[in-house]
Parts: structure tokens; sequence; C-alpha cells
């Protein structure tokens, strides 16, 4: 008798993820690691990121995660969050969320990946929680068992506050070509800090990296250390097509380009029909998609509102829309009547599923 070899079953976003485990690394910042129910494997990018639905009071949020974990591991999926001030999601988790619990996710999405950029060398860096991206893309390289050339430099505040730290030595202990290095703020007090500190610059880029022209550069973090690392490179003579970043604020100077013969009028009347739920309303071109269905008090899911991150994506049945993006949806999607309802305005009359 042929034995069979099993089917194996990859987890899909109709699916909700389980929580079994959290883990504190830094102050305001948990590890949380899903299953599926189901057993399925997770099937994503390095670098990739799924959209969480928080049962928060007043309604579902929607927010964006990168997955701190690898494809590599596919058995789970684990997502490091970070409480800002005022953060509401975030804080849910920290104070909520807990193993046995399961959520829906919307996802993985996000070309912030260095799959998709081929290189002999790498520079990673990053600042806070966006370090995230960066221990997903070093461990899938780690668990090739393949020597690597990556310089990964990580900005903290303090060194206690530097997320993946023991993680990241061990794995730099046993792969040739992974150079660390942590830059700080100031040190944690009654505790001696060797390495690097203050803000990163050219002179810090020097030093870390010397042969950063050659590098295939990722960058995450927040909008102002991206500026100054952006700067920072580009002042130097770098090549930019071969920095990439990720944000979830909204881009400098990075949209699809808006076509001529299409453009909304501000005192053009529109109709948008909702074909799943039987409702149509009225509004004028200017609006976007999601604001006329929040104003019929229709949810679409969404996260970051101005076409990054890919929630609000959904299939337009007829009609015409002006949608300017900023990455959160590919072409073939496009092409098969997808678009984004936080950055699309409706020309005339527009049916959607929703």
């Amino acid at each position: 008798m042929t034995a069979m070899t099993p089917t194996l079953a990859f987890w899909s976003d109709d699916e909700p993820l389980e929580c079994v485990s959290f883990l504190p690394e830094a102050p305001d910042v948990v590890t949380f690691t899903f299953q599926a129910p189901s057993g399925a494997l997770f099937r994503f990018k390095p670098g990739q990121f799924v959209t969480l639905e928080l049962p928060v009071a007043g309604g579902p949020l929607h927010r964006t995660y990168t997955v701190s974990s690898s494809p590599s591991r596919p058995t789970s999926l684990t997502i490091t969050v970070k409480a800002q001030a005022g953060s509401i999601g975030t804080r849910w988790m920290l104070d909520h969320l807990r193993p046995g619990m399961r959520i829906r996710a919307i996802g993985p999405g996000g070309t912030f990946s260095h799959l998709n950029h081929p290189s002999p060398k790498y520079l990673f860096v990053s600042a806070g929680s966006g370090i995230t991206p960066m221990m997903s893309m070093t461990t899938f390289i780690y668990d090739s068992g393949r020597a690597a050339d990556i310089v990964f430099i990580n900005c903290a505040r303090r060194p206690s506050e530097i997320v993946f730290r023991q993680r990241l030595e061990h794995m730099a202990s046993r792969m040739a070509g992974l150079e660390l290095a942590w830059v700080v703020d100031q040190p944690d007090r009654y505790q001696p800090w060797t390495g690097y500190r203050g803000p990163f610059n050219q002179l810090l880029l020097g030093l870390t990296a010397p042969d950063y022209m050659e590098r295939e550069v990722f960058c995450c973090g927040p909008e102002p250390f991206m500026t100054a690392v952006r700067e920072a490179l580009a002042g130097l003579g770098y090549d930019m097509d071969r920095y990439h970043q990720e944000s979830f604020t909204a881009p400098v100077g990075s949209t699809d380009a808006v076509p001529e013969d299409v453009t909304p009028a501000e005192d053009a009347a529109a109709q948008v029909e909702f074909a799943l739920s039987g409702k149509t309303v009225e509004c004028t071109e200017t609006d976007t998609l999601l604001a006329v269905a929040r104003s019929a008090g229709l949810v679409i899911p969404s996260g970051c509102t101005f076409g990054v991150c890919g929630t609000c994506k959904v299939r337009k049945t007829g009609g015409q829309v002006h949608m300017v993006h900023n990455g959160g949806i590919t072409d073939d999607d496009i092409a098969e009547g997808y678009i984004l309802a936080c950055c699309s305005n409706p020309i005339g009359k527009v049916s959607i599923e929703a």
C-alpha cells in the first residue's frame, strides 16, 4: 500500500487567531503568540503585517501590527506590541488579551520584506517597536542555516528598552555575519553601558556600517527617526532606490499617480450602493467610501485610513472610483475589481460589496 502524503493546511483570515501565550519583553512591550484553532500553519513573508480586530469598548477597533515571528516557524504567529501614551487598542491587548481568547485578524499584507529585494548584504535599522519586522527577517535568514551579511542597528531610549536583545545576541553567537549595534539615548541607572550613545546620524552610520553603500537598507521606527535615517543616507549619496521603510503613518511623497481624466468634484453628487446590506447612500464625489459607509452605520474594517495597510479592501461591482493609495493594494487586486475604501472617492454611481 502506498503511503498517503498529508496535505498541509494554511491559515487564512476566515479563521480567528487564538492567543496561546504572552511574554513581557520591555516596559509596556509584550509579545503575544497565536495559533490557528484548526491547527493550520502560517504562511507569509518575513516583514509583513496583519490587522487585528480588537473588541474594545464602543465597538471593534482595527489596528495593524507587523508579525515578529518568522514563516520558517509556521506553527505559530507572534505579534510584539508597544503601548504608547494614549493608545487604545494596544493598551487593551496588554490589559485584557490572554491565552484562550480568540480575535479576528485580516492579512497578511505588505511588501516590506527582504525577500522582495534580494541582496548579499543588508543593513537593518530600527527604533523602538520598529524592530519587529527586522526580527522576523533576521530569524528567517538565521533559520536557513546559511552564512549571512547583516548589520543590525537598533535604537532605544535605554538598554532595558531594547526589544529582543537577548534573542538577537544568541543568534549572533551562532551565525556568522550578523553584526549587532545597540544605540541608546542614555544608560540605565547603576548599569554601565559601553555601547553607542546619541541620535542616529551620518557619523553613527559610518561607525556601525562602514560599507553601507554596498548594502540594501531596511528601516522601521517612528517617522522622525526614519526621516533622520533617510536624510543621513541621501546626504551621503546613497542610492535611495535601495532604501525601504515600513510605516503606518502617511508616507512622504509616495502615492500612486492620480488619473488626470478622473477627478472628484466637490460640488458633484454621487451615490454609493452597498450591495450586501441593501443600502444606497447619497453623497458627494469628495467623500471617501469609508466615510460614506460609516455615515450609513456600516462597518468596513479599516486600519491606517490612508491606503497603506489594505485592511479596508472591498470589491467594486459597478461604477468608477478615484483611488490614490500608498501601496496597500496590489495591481492584481485592482485588476480583480478590488479597491481601498479609505482612499477611494465615488465618481457618479458606485456599487461595492459591503
